[in-house]
């Protein structure tokens, strides 16, 4: 089956993209949850005029996108965290403490924007996340988890 995804789907594509799917997924999730709707001819030939209409202002996203990507590989960051006996955490730090620290550093950042590799950590060291501000701009940015100062 054929779709237009209206919207993001995770493992899947990004919206306006043209994805094969499966009939039952398609029939019985996508399209109920008005995430694609069915890649008809006629809605194939929408597409691409809107697409077309969207190119110019979709530069200018890219290119403010980027802007904030250079300022975000510029930033050292710090999170702080409890710590138990040796180097282990109390709690863990996930992606919504990363996106606490960018804020902090004067750029807002959506939490569900930022991927932290390896899931929530759990102890002392330096890491690594990435940040998608666009389809086309993801920033790689290390960050180094530091003992509370008590």
């Amino acid at each position: 089956m054929e779709l237009i995804l209206r919207q993001d789907v995770d493992g899947l594509g990004f919206k306006d993209d043209i994805v094969t799917v499966k009939n039952g997924f398609g029939r019985n999730f996508l399209i109920p949850q008005r995430s694609a709707i069915l890649a008809t001819i006629s809605a194939k030939k929408v597409l691409a005029e809107n697409l077309k209409q969207r190119a110019f202002k979709e530069k200018k996203i890219v290119d403010d996108a980027n802007k904030i990507a250079d300022a975000i590989k510029a930033l050292e960051i710090k999170i702080t965290a409890k710590v138990g006996t040796g180097d282990k955490l109390f709690g863990s730090v996930n992606n919504i403490n990363v996106a606490e620290a960018i804020e902090k550093e004067g750029h807002t950042i959506d939490k569900k924007f930022i991927n932290v590799i390896g899931g929530n950590i759990k102890r002392l060291g330096n890491y690594n996340a990435t940040v998608r501000l666009h389809r086309e701009v993801s920033v790689d940015l290390p960050f180094e988890v530091i003992a509370q100062s008590k």
